[in-house]
């Protein structure tokens, strides 16, 4: 893998409280002068490290007759996370980020990928080999934003091909991902924004009625090291890609859940 385990122990320094940056909410969307990043902030790194940065992988994979749904909340999620993270830790992270494919031989150069909406994903058989490679060799997979029965049906056949002998295992809030730099008080359950809005006065979290149990699930190897975290029936990705939109959807959802909960699995996959 492309960055060392140990220098990626820094992203526990979380340097500043989220509540510090919410005066600074309104940076994130609409600054033209910005550029093609929509208004999120670049920065620099230092030239002599640049191969010692984190970067946030997002997966382009096939759907059944929904194409470019692995492209949801894109950029603005990819590029908000990333400059909390570098904003809120001391960890040094790449910009841009990056779009792959499972079979890319330059993969296994990152240890944190991402995949969303896979509600309706298809992998090859191809993929299938690559992603049980990848995460048998150390990578880790963080699933997000994907609501119901017949979405979960779906990931968890695919899911299948690639782990037939391995079952995903509920992870209670007691469990460390929950806890190793936020301390968080629940299992968050992230509406996109039209959904928190929309129920916002019934107290309404999910998106569909069989999807009101927010569920996060793991997948462990031989030694017990969780190679991949199935975020269901939630939207992180919306709670990033979403925060300068809504001031009350930032400080319930961005602020609260989305962005302790992100760093969280992060900090989790890169030390353990």
């Amino acid at each position: 893998m492309r960055h060392s385990r140990i220098g990626l122990l820094l992203v526990a320094l979380a340097c500043l409280a989220l509540t510090d940056v919410h005066a600074q909410r309104g940076r994130f969307r609409g600054d033209v002068s910005l550029g093609d990043r929509n208004g999120v902030p670049t920065w620099d790194n230092d030239p002599h490290f640049a191969n010692d940065v984190f970067t946030f992988v997002r997966i382009r994979y096939g759907s059944y007759g929904r194409w470019g749904r692995w492209a949801t909340d894109y950029p603005d999620a990819d590029l908000n996370f990333s400059y909390r993270l570098q904003q809120l830790t001391s960890l040094k992270v790449d910009p841009n980020g990056r779009i792959m494919e499972l079979t890319d031989p330059e993969l296994f150069r990152y240890p944190f990928i991402y995949i969303i909406e896979p509600g309706d994903l298809s992998f090859t058989e191809e993929e299938v080999r690559a992603l049980r490679r990848y995460l048998l060799n150390g990578g880790f997979l963080m699933v997000d934003d994907f609501w119901g029965e017949r979405e979960w049906q779906n990931f968890y056949d695919e899911i299948k091909r690639v782990f037939p002998d391995r079952e995903p295992l509920e992870l209670p809030l007691d469990h460390p991902v929950f806890h190793c730099v936020y301390d968080l008080k629940e299992r968050p359950q992230i509406p996109s924004i039209g959904a928190a809005q929309s129920g916002r006065a019934y107290g309404v979290t999910w998106e569909r009625p069989d999807a009101s149990e927010v569920h996060y699930k793991g997948f462990f190897d031989d030694k017990g090291r969780m190679m991949a975290i199935i975020c269901h029936n939630t939207d992180l990705g919306d709670g990033w890609e979403r925060e300068g939109e809504d001031p009350w959807y930032f400080k319930e959802f961005s602020e609260k859940k989305a962005y302790p909960l992100g760093i969280n699995i992060l900090f989790y996959a890169m030390t353990h």
